[in-house]
């Protein structure tokens, strides 16, 4: 949706006002007074759509209360934070930036993480790359010729959010996919760093139950 500046003369309380509640929603005051007037003209924004989108990833995360959700300035984007059962308690971070215009790729997953500890750097990295492995098996075929596209590196796994071959979802079912994948992931990474996986066989079984479960991928 394309922007332009525009001169509005607006009464000083006003504008106090608008700034306080864009403040409380991580925002400004363009964005803000952009989203007021466009629900007042019954208009959705791109950062309407993504905020319904990620009032149902919250809706699914939050209940797990093993993390910590929140919101990002302007609105595109959001991160869940999770910790980890390994040694000091280190966290890891999904953060998820939503594109104002999508295609096919409507966005993009960043799990990142902060830590020194070789060991743990070695176990995430092979957890990332068995991921892929068992996506690219079981859920690549969904995506067409291009596949899903990734990225592994220093600190950072990252995965581009898209829609199925000829699918289109609703805000509520890229809700799902996007909270549904998070969640599973994070629940896989854990169990396998606490070693309940003995062979990568029982991983991609745990992988192909939990697919076989949801409706919507992504």
């Amino acid at each position: 949706m394309k922007k332009n500046m525009y001169s509005l003369m607006l009464a000083e309380d006003v504008v106090r006002e608008v700034d306080r509640l864009a403040a409380e929603r991580q925002t400004n005051r363009s964005n803000l007074v952009n989203q007021i007037l466009a629900e007042y003209v019954s208009l959705v924004t791109p950062e309407k759509r993504v905020r319904n989108i990620f009032d149902v990833v919250e809706s699914l995360l939050v209940p797990r209360g093993s993390g910590m959700f929140s919101l990002g300035a302007g609105g595109m984007t959001m991160s869940y934070k999770s910790a980890l059962s390994y040694n000091y308690r280190p966290t890891i971070r999904y953060e998820v930036e939503m594109y104002a215009t999508p295609r096919r790729t409507i966005g993009q997953l960043k799990v990142v993480f902060r830590t020194t500890a070789a060991d743990l750097i070695v176990e995430l990295t092979a957890f990332f790359r068995l991921w892929m492995r068992l996506e690219e098996l079981y859920v690549g075929r969904y995506f067409g010729d291009d596949g899903i596209e990734y990225g592994l590196d220093s600190g950072r796994f990252t995965r581009k959010f898209a829609l199925p071959a000829g699918r289109e979802y609703s805000e509520a079912e890229m809700g799902e996919a996007i909270g549904g994948y998070i969640a599973a992931f994070d629940d896989m990474l854990k169990n396998y760093l606490a070693g309940k996986y003995r062979t990568a066989a029982d991983a991609e079984s745990d992988f192909v139950r939990r697919l076989d479960a949801v409706s919507v991928i992504i």
